[in-house]
């Protein structure tokens, strides 16, 4: 599982930042996570194939996570594009997308397919044989979901030596890689934990941004491997945070540390700030370990 940060500040683009976007690629599927101006650029300079990206993940209809959303669905027709491509986000987003395309006369010519989000209860938007995604409800000045990216636990790995040592007939191997007793070829029942082992461990990332602090979302992030967190302001402007509805880097750590979080990651700073590690800093008096995100950072999980 890899995490590439496209994008990781909050309200406006500059010269030098952008706002937020990344992409996550997990288990041969390239998903892209919110879409603020300038993504398709920073798509290019990742070197990130734009075939390969057949789902888009939208957190809210605020413009820094989705003002670029409708250049990268214009770029896609234009590269004569015929992958479906499923947007995941809030009711309205489609509206807004296919508005601008019916005005401009540039309808895609593959099939672009809307998943309108409404409900304020964490729910499962996508699911394959390896792969499932859950909304993770937040709270902020309009409706907004963060999401959870879960692997599937894979199948048992046969213990050879074992499954041979109990002449066990190979007719049988698929269903011990799937968890089951069998019979071996003198009828004796072999129990599956004596011949087989424990499947590679899954993996997990949470994205959360944006949100006031909420200890909500803490059983749905639960133990996940790494958590991105908002912490667009410093301690020393708490007394913005809760009118905006975002969080501190202290108040990013503290979901962390309740989540038993294998790692947090701190974006979506306010560009009032030059030093960056005084987020890490702060979150550190909390929860280790903290890494911050940074335009460009690659992160493996």
């Amino acid at each position: 599982m890899k995490l590439t940060i496209l994008g990781c500040y909050s309200a406006t683009p500059r010269a030098d930042t952008n706002p937020t976007s990344q992409v996550l690629e997990i288990n041969n599927h390239i998903f892209l996570i919110d879409c603020g101006e300038g993504t398709q650029v920073e798509l290019r300079r990742n070197k990130i194939k734009f075939a390969r990206i057949k789902h888009i993940f939208i957190s809210h209809l605020h413009g820094d996570h989705f003002f670029g959303l409708v250049g990268l669905v214009s770029t896609f027709r234009l590269l004569t594009r015929e992958t479906e491509l499923h947007i995941y986000g809030p009711k309205g987003l489609k509206e807004i997308i296919t508005l601008q395309m019916k005005l401009s006369e540039s309808w895609t010519n593959y099939p672009l397919i809307f998943h309108e989000l409404t409900s304020k209860d964490s729910e499962l938007i996508f699911e394959d044989d390896k792969v499932e995604v859950h909304t993770i409800p937040l709270i902020h000045r309009v409706y907004t979901n963060g999401f959870l990216f879960k692997e599937k636990p894979g199948d048992r790995k046969l213990d050879m030596n074992a499954v041979l040592n109990a002449d066990i007939d190979v007719a049988y191997y698929r269903k011990l890689k799937q968890g089951a007793n069998v019979e071996n070829e003198h009828g004796e029942m072999i129990n599956n934990a004596d011949v087989t082992k424990a499947p590679i461990k899954t993996k997990s990332y949470a994205f959360c941004s944006d949100t006031a602090y909420n200890e909500a979302i803490v059983p749905i992030i639960k133990d996940v491997d790494l958590l991105y967190h908002e912490s667009t302001f410093l301690e020393k402007h708490e007394k913005l945070a809760a009118p905006t509805k975002h969080s501190t880097a202290k108040q990013a750590a503290s979901i962390a540390k309740q989540a038993g979080v294998g790692k947090l990651l701190l974006g979506h700073y306010s560009t009032r700030y030059d030093n960056l590690n005084d987020f890490k800093l702060e979150a550190e008096t909390i929860f280790t370990p903290v890494e911050l995100a940074r335009d460009g950072k690659v992160f493996t999980i």
